[in-house]
């Protein structure tokens, strides 16, 4: 039996570090959200878009919802299905209760089970109070806040009889400071917030987890149509200096999501550049 001294060791432990083996970056990142099925509404753009794709390089498999052209949801098939998992696209109405209660069945169907919830359909309908119509203030409440209650209420049902689960609702900045002229989105983000808060302390015995993220200013299709010089004095008031990407934000998904943050919850995330500090 051959018997290894500590100068041995001590001489291999000093050639492996200097001269690691190599291994690819994809496999690197890939455990962290393999065999985890992962639901993300509002996925055919922006934000939702790229939280599909790198949830996918992390080895998620992974549903999406889209309302836009079935051609848009079967190209993002088809670009996360390029990462070697299995992904599918579901054109369904996270609003509409019933339909969100469909979703959530058919993707177990398909799926066998259900790890991850991103809740990120959302739009805006800016305007000043006194101009606001009622119609403004419903439908950003409808596809904001109704949706994230109607996918998360689905997606427990399954989570509680896994023991498992992790919800990750999309807030804002804007649900914490406010801002002139989206009274109306501002109320639905911070209405996200207090709900995603409320499930944390009602599921947490069942080991579910439910946090929120809150981005800043991102850049994505909605903040193109932008001012330059309005692009230009957000940045100058983010401590880093620039504008965040969309990437930016499903990066603290993933943490969210995978076995990272088991022991978080009922947290509020900004990622925001240090925006609000």
């Amino acid at each position: 039996m051959r018997i290894v001294t500590a100068d041995c060791l001590l001489k291999f432990l000093k050639i492996s570090i200097s001269h690691p083996k190599p291994t690819s970056n994809r496999l690197l990142i890939m455990n962290l959200l393999e065999n985890k099925v992962a639901l993300i509404t509002g996925a055919s753009k922006g934000i939702g878009n790229a939280i599909a794709h790198v949830f996918a390089q992390h080895g998620a498999q992974v549903a999406f919802t889209y309302l836009s052209s079935v051609e848009k949801g079967q190209a993002l098939e088809a670009q996360l299905s390029q990462y070697g998992v299995k992904a599918k696209g579901y054109r369904s109405d996270a609003s509409d209760f019933k339909a969100a209660e469909e979703l959530v069945n058919t993707v177990v169907a398909d799926f066998g089970k259900l790890d991850i919830v991103i809740n990120n359909a959302g739009i805006t309908k800016d305007g000043l109070l006194m101009r606001m119509s009622e119609e403004q203030w419903d439908e950003v409440m409808r596809v904001n806040l109704k949706s994230v209650f109607n996918i998360t209420k689905a997606a427990t049902k399954v989570m509680m009889k896994q023991r498992i689960g992790s919800i990750i609702n999309m807030s804002s900045v804007v649900g914490l400071k406010g801002n002139a002229g989206q009274a109306n989105y501002a109320a639905s983000k911070a209405g996200i917030i207090g709900f995603s808060k409320s499930v944390a302390l009602e599921l947490g015995s069942r080991n579910i987890r439910c946090n929120v993220v809150a981005p800043g200013f991102i850049e994505t299709e909605m903040t193109e149509v932008l001012d330059p010089k309005v692009k230009q004095e957000w940045t100058n008031a983010i401590p880093l200096k620039r504008a965040g990407l969309a990437k930016d934000v499903a990066e603290a998904c993933v943490f969210l999501g995978s076995d990272m943050s088991s022991y978080i919850t009922g947290q509020v995330l900004q990622v925001d550049g240090g925006m609000l500090t």
